[in-house]
């Protein structure tokens, strides 16, 4: 899929193609930390699922499973809401990866 770029978009906050949220992933926007899922101390009260601006936590079964990085921004809201006694949600460091053939 090729992106747009901001001289292609259209101006205002005019919603041409409607339903293109499942195709803009917006993980590339995080800006140098992401959530991590640390599954055993998941006690399932689904608030991170519940306050995820992004639709990116993940739920099978009817349990968190973890994250789709394809949508998470790294807002950190997930983590905020996780309970502080269990802590099943951190936010940590993410490396930036250079595009294929980018400068070094």
């Amino acid at each position: 899929m090729k992106k747009e770029t901001w001289k292609e978009l259209t101006i205002g906050t005019i919603n041409l193609d409607a339903g293109n949220s499942v195709k803009n992933l917006t993980g590339t926007w995080r800006s140098g930390k992401k959530p991590q899922f640390i599954e055993e101390k998941c006690i399932q009260c689904f608030f991170c699922w519940l306050y995820c601006p992004h639709s990116a936590i993940l739920v099978e079964g009817g349990e968190v499973k973890g994250i789709n990085y394809d949508y998470c921004t790294g807002c950190g809201m997930c983590s905020v809401e996780c309970p502080p006694k269990e802590k099943a949600i951190i936010m940590v460091k993410e490396e930036a990866k250079l595009a294929e053939g980018g400068a070094e």
